[in-house]
């Protein structure tokens, strides 16, 4: 009886279905080709990319093909995934093949394949457009870990000639700093996942190319996303208070192009500061602070980030960059800041602005 493998598997799934539509986004350097058989899903997936889109032309770096197959199921014997911390739901299983790794959505019955060259998503995809993104996106992050970079938790942002990363403890709110210093003439760079390298003497970080998602209040206080939340929605949200608001879990995905211009979102820059969210929402005034991360490595939970599920280490590799002490040695590069005392959107994005020289 023949092993099943990712490989086997993906021959199958390919065979047995017509794959006309393609394109090819662009993530820094790094060069992907999609491929699907659903053209409605294909123009989803191009309008949520946009200007990252490209012909096909070119060699590409790797390949994510998108299967839509609404009735799609496998018997696997998988792995429930632990709930993260502070969560309650399960939502996905895996099972571990012999050259990779199977995940299944249990909300959705969405599966992903992915192991060497091999990278497929399948199930209803139209109607979950927003995981065959979250995919893709992993898809890239793979491949730069993959290649001896970290990966970070964090926002970031590029003021001037300035790249800030954001990073916070949970609930900081590092997306909405961005968006606030965006409002001051910034470009964006990353919402929430930040891949980081050396070159030389200065460190580089490149974003992944997601949409930030808001809670109403970040909508609420910041004249340029107030649209961002329909009309008749706004109405009632501007009712609650303070602390119901900050309670909701309802989000908003931010359009940068319609929300602050075109060519206002850009992956990749140089990392010279690092702002780490250390901050409570009471009355304390804000207060920040430069800091030596070899000397405060307490806050280095709030920027590393595990690269979880969806990642399979390089088998040639020794994950040795993915070490604590390698992160110090990225980050003792870069200025780093860490904002206590009272929670001051304002007032931390103007320091932002100001530190950068904008």
């Amino acid at each position: 009886m023949n092993e099943t493998t990712i490989r086997s598997e993906a021959d199958l799934l390919i065979s047995e279905c017509r794959l006309e539509n393609s394109f090819c986004l662009v993530f820094g350097e790094t060069r992907l080709e999609v491929v699907t058989n659903s053209p409605a899903l294909a123009g989803q997936l191009k309008a949520y990319f946009g200007h990252f889109v490209v012909s096909t032309n070119g060699t590409a770096d790797m390949r994510v093909v998108a299967i839509e197959a609404p009735e799609y199921c496998r018997n696997y014997s998988m792995r429930i995934k632990p709930p993260d911390s502070g969560k309650v739901k399960i939502k996905e299983e895996y099972v571990d093949l012999a050259d990779g790794r199977v995940v299944k959505k249990r909300l959705t019955g969405m599966f992903f394949y992915f192991g060497g060259k091999n990278n497929i998503a399948i199930g209803p995809c139209e109607q979950n457009a927003n995981q065959v993104i979250n995919f893709i996106n992993n898809r890239y992050i793979q491949w730069c870990l993959n290649r001896g970079r970290l990966l970070g938790h964090a926002a970031a942002v590029k003021a001037g000639s300035c790249g800030i990363a954001l990073a916070g403890f949970s609930g900081a709110g590092k997306s909405t700093l961005a968006l606030h210093i965006m409002s001051r003439g910034a470009t964006f760079i990353s919402n929430d996942r930040l891949i980081v390298w050396k070159e030389g003497d200065r460190l580089v970080m490149s974003g992944v190319a997601k949409l930030p998602r808001i809670n109403p209040g970040t909508a609420l206080n910041n004249e340029h996303l107030r649209a961002v939340i329909p009309p008749r929605e706004r109405s009632v949200f501007a009712d609650l208070s303070e602390e119901e608001l900050w309670q909701l879990e309802h989000k908003y995905d931010v359009s940068i192009d319609d929300v602050f211009g075109k060519d206002r979102f850009y992956l990749q820059a140089a990392m010279d500061m690092l702002v780490i969210l250390n901050w409570k929402r009471d009355s304390a005034t804000c207060v920040v602070r430069e800091v030596d991360i070899r000397e405060r490595q307490d806050l280095l939970e709030a920027f590393i980030k595990s690269p979880g599920l969806f990642y399979e280490p390089d088998p040639e590799g020794d994950g040795q960059h993915l070490s604590q002490a390698s992160y110090i040695d990225h980050l003792s590069r870069c200025r780093i800041f860490e904002f206590a005392g009272g929670v001051d959107f304002d007032f931390a994005a103007r320091f932002c602005c100001d530190a950068a020289g904008m």
